[in-house]
């Protein structure tokens, strides 16, 4: 029986991020996929304008990646990582942390981006315990931020229906003002000229609450899952500046920023800040195998390296931490980027594909356009009552008509495959012109 002939039976599987009773009405099937596009269930192809979710960033189906698995598969499928250890895993660290700038040479793994959050955050809290500064329990995140739904995560994440179900999460927890504002940076090419300022409101809660009371601060670079938030210059730096000054630990979440999406492995090398921490997943094993990791600078780990030598340092970890058939394939989705040289590939197309975003400028219902590297967000106007509608719209017509986008609210987010080409740049922007043009 092929997928197109199987029976609607979806009822079984509760669907994450998902309007699950519009979904089943109207199932979208994805069946196969190869470099950049999808095969849907009744045969036709679909670009991959998301890269998945923000994390096949090389393409679909590499072949050096799925042999490096089933290699993985046959000769060690599992190994414990608690008190005992693989070689993969190990290479796969130090990988990683040749990519990292600086002294973020301490690699601590997870199995995903929610997880790596949390294990952050717990670092954070312990590093200052161990240092003997245990009153440094408050956490800052920033308002639209995206840390994952950890209880953590979702504490230091500011999206609100992400947190308004789920109680009162971790107390202690403040936020920073996002810096979106149509008013002073719609249609911005690149990081926004207005804005820099917003990172001195971390001084306000400093003077509010009291260094000696604060941990870290945690932000994504640009803030992917809340609709392309770009840092306005100097922003980062600035924050860096500031915690430096009160001794507050820096995090930042590259879960999406990571592995070439700005044209250079990590954002924290882009914008020129180095963080005391970095979370990253997705791209790190291609989407294929889930995997995350927490790269830590190196005084950050020697302080926990305190103490007898047969002590546990941290009590933390997972079962599937450094997994075997995980390791294996970032070590080989990380000589595939290098072999292929996608980083500077993605840093070479980002002029091109600015220049195809920002062509919609003036489509009906779009009110801002802002891009940086190889990911765009387009904001439409919300329809009176319906927010969300008409990026949903959207959404079931580009897979139509061919073409996999990610909506958040009104707002269409691109991300595509590094791999992508000038002509499929062309054809994205195409079909979703034509879209937004049909779209009342």
């Amino acid at each position: 029986m092929s997928y197109a002939q199987m029976p609607n039976d979806l009822e079984a599987f509760w669907m994450p991020f998902t309007a699950n009773r519009q979904f089943k009405a109207a199932p979208r099937l994805l069946v196969s996929a190869k470099d950049m596009h999808y095969v849907a269930a009744d045969g036709h192809k679909v670009m991959d304008g998301a890269a998945g979710l923000w994390c096949v960033n090389a393409g679909h189906g590499r072949q050096k990646i799925v042999e490096a698995v089933q290699k993985q598969v046959a000769e060690l499928d599992f190994a414990p990582t608690f008190q005992m250890g693989h070689p993969k895993a190990f290479e796969a660290a130090s990988r990683v942390a040749a990519l990292l700038p600086g002294d973020l040479d301490r690699i601590f793994f997870a199995n995903s981006g929610s997880e790596a959050v949390d294990t952050a955050l717990k670092i954070a809290l312990a590093y200052h315990r161990a240092r003997g500064e245990g009153s440094r329990t408050r956490l800052i995140g920033r308002e639209r931020g995206y840390h994952g739904v950890g209880f953590g995560g979702i504490s230091v994440g500011g999206i609100v229906n992400n947190r308004k179900f789920f109680g009162g999460l971790l107390t202690g927890v403040d936020h920073l003002p996002h810096t979106h504002n149509l008013e002073k940076n719609a249609y911005t090419k690149g990081e926004p000229e207005w804005g820099a300022h917003l990172a001195d409101d971390l001084e306000r809660i400093v003077a509010l609450h009291d260094a000696s009371t604060i941990a870290a601060v945690i932000v994504e670079p640009v803030a992917g899952s809340t609709g392309v938030l770009v840092p306005p210059k100097g922003y980062l730096k600035r924050l860096r500046e500031i915690c430096d000054k009160y001794g507050i630990l820096l995090i930042f979440d590259e879960v999406i920023t990571g592995f070439g999406r700005l044209g250079s492995a990590f954002a924290s090398e882009h914008f020129g800040v180095l963080p005391d921490m970095v979370t990253m997943a997705k791209g790190l094993t291609n989407g294929v195998i889930p995997m995350a990791a927490v790269g830590v600078r190196e005084p950050v780990f020697q302080a926990f390296m305190q103490g007898p030598e047969n002590a546990m340092e941290l009590f933390h970890g997972y079962t599937y931490s450094g997994h075997p058939i995980a390791s294996a394939a970032a070590i080989a989705t990380l000589d595939l980027y290098r072999e292929e040289g996608l980083f500077e590939r993605a840093a070479s197309l980002a002029p091109y594909f600015e220049e195809a975003a920002h062509a919609l400028k003036g489509l009906p219902h779009v009110i801002d356009i802002r891009n940086i590297g190889l990911v765009a967000g387009i904001e439409l106007e919300s329809r009176p009552g319906k927010v969300g509608a008409r990026a949903y719209e959207s959404l079931v017509k580009c897979f139509e008509q061919g073409l996999l986008i990610r909506t958040t609210g009104d707002i269409i987010a691109l991300s595509p495959p590094l791999i992508i080409e000038k002509n499929q740049i062309d054809e994205l922007f195409g079909i979703l012109s034509k879209v937004l043009r049909d779209i009342d």
